[in-house]
C-alpha cells in the first residue's frame, strides 16, 4: 500500500446536509431503470470499451470532440489541481483518439466568467470541479444535458447531470458498520468531529446502524485539533467519573464492613481479597457499548483513542472502527491501535502508479486516481453509440484504478471498499477484498437522503457497586448503594425512571447512602495511583 498517499478530498470538501430535491425526472433518470447488471467495464489501458465508434475517428480533419476540464490551477490549491491534472494529461496521451480536444480552465479567479468561457467552448463532457461550491455554480449554469464529472462528496452539489468520481461518505461509514454487525458488536458509540461532514456521517451512521440492527448508545461531538474538547469527549464517552465513583463506593462498603462488622474467617477472607482487586483498579463496572465508530481523521483519533485508553476503556472492552479518514495517517504505525479496523478503497493499480510515477515523479494520491477514470470515462462517453445517460449510469459499474464503482442518476457513485485491519507498522491487513460486481447491491444508503444527527448522551442504566461485590447477606440490606451514571433514553427522549423497572436510584450526594449501624464510621481511601499511557500527558 501505499500509504502516504493522504486521503485529502474529503477534507478539501465541504459536505453539506441531505438534499431532498436531488431526483428529477429526466434522461438521467429515464434509462436508468431499464439498464441491465452485468460485467463492469474496465477503465484503463487501452481498454476495447474506450476505442472511438468509427474507423475516421483517427483520421485528420475528422469532426473534433470537445472535453473541458476545470481545476484550481492557481492560488492554495494548486497542487491539488496539478496533480488531477497530470493524471488527465496521462489518460489523455495514453488512450485519446486524434480528433480529441482537451481544454484546461482555471476554477480559481471569476468562477462565472470561466464558465461562460467553457459553455462557449461546447464541450460535450466537463471535468471537475473540485470543491463544492464550484460544482453548485456550474450545475446552475450548464445545461441539463451536458454531463459532468466532478471531485465533490457533497451530494447537495449533485444532480442535474452533475455526477462525482469522490468516495461518499455514506459508503465508508456504511462499509465498516457492517463489518461491525459481522463481528458482533451488539452496541456502539459515535464519536465524530463538531462539523457539518462530520454530523452527516454520524446521521449516517445512525441510518446505517438500523439496517443492521446494532443500536447506537450515544453520539459525541469534539472540536478538530483540539486537545481540550478531544480529552473531555473521551472522559464523558468513557464514564469515567460514574465508574470511579462506583470503584471508590465499592471500596469504601468492602473497608467499612472488614472494619466494622463480625466476620468469619471466611468472609474475611473474601473481602479482602475484593479489597485488594479493587484497590489495583481505578473504574468499576462495564460499558453500555462495545464498539466505538471514530468518524473523525486518523490524527485525531488517536487522541482520543488514547485518551479513552486512559480513561479505562480498554480494547478487551470495546473495539475501535473508522473510515477512510483514517489512511495516510500516523494511526496506521500506532501499535496501541493494532485490530482496529476500517473502510477504505483498495489499492490503487501498481500500472498506474508507475505511469504516474514516471511522468510526475511523485506518487498519485486518490484526487489522481480519480481523475485518471474520470478522463477514460468521459472519453468513452463520447466515442459510445450510447446515449450518455446509459453510457455513465451503467449499472454494471466501471473498474478503474481506484477499484470499481458506479454513478447514479443522482449525482452519487458506489465504490466497492476493502476492510483492513491496523497492524502497527504501517501496513494493515486486508480482512475482507473490495468487491469486483455490482451483480448483487453493496450499498442501501443514498448520502442526498441522510440526515444531520444531533449529539446523544449515552443510553445506560448506570453502574450500581452491589452488583459488583459480593458481601454476607445478612449485610446487604445495610450497606446499600446508589447508582452511578444512570441514564437511559427513549427515541430520543429521556425515559421517565419510574418505567425502568430494573434500575433503583439513589440521591447523587453520598449523604443519603442508607447506613444503619450507629457505630458506622466511613472509611477515608487513597486514590488509586493512575499511571500515563502513550505519549499523551494528561493535565488533571
Amino acid at each position: 500500500m501505499h500509504m502516504k498517499r493522504i486521503f485529502v478530498f474529503l477534507s478539501l470538501l465541504t459536505v453539506t446536509g441531505c438534499v431532498n430535491n436531488i431526483p428529477q425526472n429526466n434522461d438521467w433518470f429515464n434509462e436508468y431503470g431499464t439498464l441491465e447488471t452485468g460485467t463492469p467495464i474496465q477503465m484503463q489501458y487501452g481498454s476495447a470499451d474506450m476505442q472511438p465508434g468509427t474507423p475516421s475517428d483517427n483520421l485528420l480533419g475528422a469532426p473534433v470532440h470537445r472535453m473541458a476540464v476545470m481545476l484550481p490551477l492557481t492560488g492554495t490549491s494548486a497542487s491539488t489541481g496539478k496533480a488531477i491534472r497530470t493524471s488527465i494529461e496521462s489518460a489523455v496521451l495514453q488512450n485519446a483518439p486524434r480528433n480529441l480536444s482537451v481544454a484546461f480552465y482555471d476554477t480559481t479567479g471569476d468562477l462565472h466568467n470561466t464558465i461562460n468561457e467553457v459553455l462557449l467552448d461546447n464541450p460535450e463532457v466537463i471535468i471537475g470541479p473540485v470543491f463544492a461550491n464550484d460544482v453548485k455554480t456550474l450545475r446552475d449554469m450548464k445545461p441539463e444535458s451536458l454531463p459532468v464529472l466532478s471531485f465533490t462528496s457533497d451530494a447537495s452539489a449533485l444532480g442535474k447531470g452533475v455526477m462525482t468520481m469522490a468516495l461518499m461518505p455514506t459508503n465508508s461509514v456504511e462499509a465498516i458498520i457492517k463489518e461491525m454487525s459481522i463481528d458482533g458488536i451488539n452496541n456502539f458509540i459515535v464519536i465524530a468531529p463538531d462539523t457539518t461532514s462530520g454530523k452527516l456521517m454520524a446521521g449516517t451512521a445512525v441510518a446505517a446502524a438500523k439496517i443492521y440492527n446494532i443500536p447506537v448508545s450515544g453520539i459525541f461531538y469534539y472540536k478538530e485539533k483540539n486537545s481540550e474538547s478531544i480529552k473531555n469527549t473521551a472522559l464523558t464517552a468513557s464514564m469515567n467519573n460514574a465508574r470511579t465513583a462506583a470503584n471508590t463506593r465499592a471500596r469504601e462498603i468492602l473497608s467499612d464492613i472488614l472494619t466494622t462488622e463480625r466476620l468469619t474467617a471466611l468472609e474475611k477472607s473474601s473481602l479482602t481479597l475484593q479489597l485488594e482487586r479493587l484497590s489495583k483498579m481505578e473504574t468499576l463496572g462495564t460499558l453500555p457499548y462495545n464498539g466505538i465508530l471514530f468518524l473523525g481523521n486518523g490524527d485525531d483519533t488517536e487522541s482520543l483513542a488514547s485518551f479513552l485508553r486512559y480513561y479505562g476503556v480498554n480494547s478487551n472492552e470495546a473495539s475501535f472502527y473508522g473510515t477512510a479518514l483514517w489512511e495516510g495517517s500516523d494511526i496506521l504505525n500506532d501499535f496501541t491501535m493494532i485490530g482496529a479496523k476500517y473502510a477504505v478503497l483498495p489499492d490503487t493499480t501498481p500500472e498506474f502508479v508507475n505511469l504516474y510515477e514516471r511522468i510526475s515523479g511523485t506518487i498519485p494520491d486518490r484526487l489522481s486516481g480519480f481523475g485518471y477514470d474520470a478522463t477514460n470515462m468521459a472519453m468513452g462517453m463520447v466515442y459510445s453509440h450510447k446515449s450518455n445517460a446509459a453510457y455513465l449510469l451503467d449499472p454494471s459499474g466501471y473498474a478503474g484504478v481506484e477499484g470499481l464503482y458506479r454513478l447514479k442518476p443522482t449525482g452519487e457513485n458506489e465504490r466497492a471498499l476493502q476492510i483492513v485491519q491496523l497492524t502497527g507498522n504501517g501496513t494493515p491487513q486486508i480482512i475482507k477484498e473490495a468487491r469486483t460486481n455490482f451483480l448483487t447491491p453493496i450499498y442501501n444508503l443514498e448520502q442526498w437522503k441522510t440526515k444531520y444527527a444531533d449529539p446523544m448522551e449515552l443510553e445506560t442504566p448506570g453502574i450500581n457497586p452491589n452488583d459488583y461485590i459480593t458481601i454476607p447477606q445478612r449485610l446487604q440490606s445495610k450497606y446499600r448503594s446508589k447508582t452511578y451514571g444512570a441514564h437511559m433514553t427513549y427515541g430520543g427522549m429521556i425515559m421517565p425512571m419510574q418505567n425502568v423497572q430494573s434500575v433503583i436510584i439513589l440521591p447523587e450526594d453520598d449523604s443519603d447512602i442508607v447506613i444503619t449501624s450507629p457505630d458506622f464510621q466511613p472509611i477515608t481511601l487513597e486514590s488509586v495511583d493512575r499511571s500515563y499511557i502513550d505519549s499523551i500527558e494528561i493535565e488533571e
